[in-house]
């Protein structure tokens, strides 16, 4: 029996690895454990450890990497303790492989201790692109860092193999966070009114907007530009998610604060809506607007439009149901009239989303339970 430990440092990662984790743990040729920290067990983020425990997962090691601001040394002083505490946890739970996400800074730690420990990783997203935002190199750390790859595309696939990975260890699975949308029962409409407290109006958009990272403009700038816009939509009612922890994110959190209380009727922010009623607004919606990732994965297999905003996102591969424009008061107001106007709106049946079918979860563990993971320890640079 392989001992399987999976990390998960954010909300956004939790719902992309759920069941992963699930068939995991129910898979009797494996034993799943459980690293998590980072805005998992920060109060200001929801404390969302709580929500995976109600899920029914054990929680095998967690540590506090002190996410008390958002500046670069903030930042950097999280990572150290990342570094030292995923070592530790690494350490006591002896795992055979290690399961990391996507592009955070907290997962570059986590790759770095497993390999310290010599504990092969295997790494879930790798290959994309994201030019505006510094997860883009974290990406790519992680890619190199990693001996088993399971990528959202053929085109991410074939560009991990570029970074001289071996291409019998790069598998082609689609993205995980869609399997959600094939297994979750979502919500009618009247159950999330029920649930939270929001009234659905005629017009409803979901929004979540992280800092973009390595623009020159401040992220108080772009949200005061993001909120903006939105206030000459009168008769739309808004959904508002919390950034995530990267530099800049307290002042985003203070503008949009700011913007739901002085549209109390017709505004709900929550610092996290979990996966669940997340997919079921996005699947209610009129469209999703900022520049979170599952505005360009996720939305369009419910078949709702995406206004994607700026350069955090840029580079990667997309459906037609993305109107991408910058982060200009004028530009956000023109994309979300298109996102409304009847062509539009009619063209979203016929949407094709090019991250897959939601079975990826089936494929990872099929190629898992055919893998040596004792001789994925030694890599070697693949030339093409």
């Amino acid at each position: 029996m392989h001992k399987i430990c999976v990390v998960t440092t954010t909300r956004a990662e939790y719902g992309l690895l759920y069941w992963l984790m699930r068939s995991i743990r129910e898979d009797p040729g494996f034993t799943l454990q459980l690293v998590v920290t980072g805005t998992h067990l920060s109060s200001d983020f929801g404390s969302t450890i709580d929500r995976i425990r109600e899920d029914g997962f054990t929680v095998d090691r967690s540590f506090d990497m002190q996410l008390h601001g958002d500046q670069p040394m903030d930042i950097t002083h999280s990572l150290s303790i990342a570094l030292e505490g995923f070592g530790s946890a690494f350490t006591a739970l002896a795992p055979d492989l290690i399961i990391l996400p996507g592009d955070r800074f907290e997962v570059v730690g986590a790759a770095l201790a497993a390999n310290i420990a010599s504990i092969p990783v295997a790494h879930l997203h790798g290959g994309e692109l994201t030019f505006g935002a510094m997860d883009d190199a974290f990406r790519h750390a992680i890619t190199k860092l990693s001996h088993l790859h399971f990528t959202a595309t053929e085109s991410y696939r074939k560009r991990v193999i570029q970074m001289g990975e071996d291409p019998r260890r790069v598998f082609h699975v689609g993205a995980t966070g869609l399997d959600s949308i094939n297994r979750l029962n979502l919500l009618s409409k009247s159950q999330l009114e029920e649930d939270t407290g929001f009234i659905f109006g005629l017009k409803n958009l979901l929004v979540t907007y992280h800092p973009e990272t390595l623009s020159t403009s401040s992220p108080g700038r772009q949200i005061d530009t993001l909120t903006g816009a939105l206030e000459t939509f009168q008769d739309i009612h808004f959904i508002i998610t919390y950034p995530n922890a990267d530099p800049g994110h307290q002042e985003i959190i203070n503008t949009l604060e700011s913007f739901a209380s002085n549209h109390p009727k017709r505004v709900l922010m929550v610092k996290s809506l979990g996966q669940l009623r997340y997919l079921s607004f996005m699947k209610w919606v009129d469209g999703v607007v900022g520049n979170s990732s599952s505005g360009i994965i996720e939305a369009p297999s419910l078949h709702t439009g995406t206004v994607n905003i700026g350069r955090r996102q840029e580079g990667r591969v997309r459906a037609n149901s993305v109107i991408d424009c910058e982060c200009e008061q004028s530009a956000i107001i023109k994309a979300i009239q298109k996102l409304f106007s009847p062509s539009f709106k009619n063209s979203l049946q016929e949407v094709k989303n090019p991250y897959g079918n939601g079975h990826s979860t089936e494929k990872i563990i099929r190629e898992l339970k055919k893998t040596d993971l004792q001789k994925l320890r030694i890599k070697r640079f693949y030339d093409l």
